[in-house]
């Protein structure tokens, strides 16, 4: 391997002197070119690997990856709905991406605590503009708002798509959530 790679390279500098700037200059656009599209590719959608125990049963602890649509919110923010997986920064560390279900829209009023674990199942709260209230599927391994109260809608990375790993569990994420408007 490293000869016909040496070999390569002496056939390459044996070239005119013009062919070489030329290709070198091609194979850079090529590599330009590769660039914006995988950084563009950021903003429409990504692969993410998926781990934590706060989002079973719906994704497992560990060992799942996933598609995240990432273009869908920012295009049309009224596009998230109640029941949406997301992706978004922690509210406690930026540097943390999570993954948690959206409960509660602006203007929503949210029992903050359903289960009782956190907060007794009397207290209410609305959400504020510009905000949303999201939980753990797994409630009792979760920080989520119950925690910290309602998250900006600016920490929203994306929202899943499908799981594409382990390819036996793959599944398209299709919101399940039905409610009633009064």
């Amino acid at each position: 391997m490293p000869s016909r790679l040496f070999n390569r390279l002496q056939v390459f500098r044996s070239k005119p002197w013009s062919y070489q700037v030329k290709f070198l200059g091609f194979k850079t656009l090529q590599l330009a070119n590769l660039l914006g599209a995988l950084h563009l590719l950021s903003y429409v959608g990504t692969i993410s690997p998926m781990s934590g125990p706060s989002m079973l049963p719906t994704l497992a602890n560990e060992g799942e990856v996933v598609i995240e649509n990432r273009w869908s919110h920012r295009w049309n923010p009224d596009s998230l709905r109640r029941g949406d997986l997301v992706t978004l920064r922690s509210p406690l560390d930026r540097t943390r991406i999570i993954c948690k279900r959206v409960i509660g829209l602006p203007g929503d009023v949210i029992c903050v605590d359903p289960t009782g674990q956190k907060a007794p199942s009397t207290e209410h709260v609305v959400v504020p503009r510009g905000h949303m209230w999201i939980i753990g599927d797994n409630a009792a391994y979760s920080r989520d708002s119950r925690d910290y109260g309602p998250v900006p809608m600016g920490l929203i990375q994306g929202r899943l798509f499908a799981r594409i790993w382990p390819i036996r569990e793959f599944t398209i994420f299709r919101n399940p959530t039905t409610y009633l408007d009064y």
